[in-house]
C-alpha cells in the first residue's frame, strides 16, 4: 500500500474526504517526525513504538570494488510492533 493508497483506505473507512484523510495523515507523520526528531517514544497501545535509536559509527566495504568506507554515526527511527497489531496480523 503506497501514501495515496493509504489516504483512499483512511477515506473509505472514515466520513472523511480524500483531502481531509491526506491533511490528518500529514499531520500524524509531521507530529512522529517532530516528537522522535526531540528525542522522544511514540507510543500507540495496541499499534506499536516508534523510537530513535543510535547507530555508532562503523567500518563497511564497498560491494563494487571492495574498497573500506566508513560509515558515519547516525540516529534511526525504529518501530517496535506493539501486542494488538501482532496479534491480529497471525490470526
Amino acid at each position: 500500500m503506497n501514501k495515496q493508497e493509504l489516504i483512499s483506505a483512511m477515506s473509505a473507512k472514515s466520513e472523511l474526504t480524500k483531502e481531509q484523510s491526506g491533511a490528518a495523515l500529514e499531520a500524524f507523520i509531521d507530529s512522529v517526525t517532530d516528537s522522535l526528531k526531540a528525542g522522544d517514544e511514540v507510543r500507540l497501545l495496541g499499534f506499536g513504538n516508534f523510537v530513535v535509536s543510535r547507530r555508532e559509527a562503523k567500518m563497511g566495504r564497498n560491494p563494487q570494488t571492495g574498497q573500506q568506507v566508513e560509515i558515519k554515526a547516525a540516529n534511526v527511527a525504529r518501530f517496535k510492533v506493539g501486542k494488538g497489531l501482532k496479534d491480529k496480523i497471525n490470526s
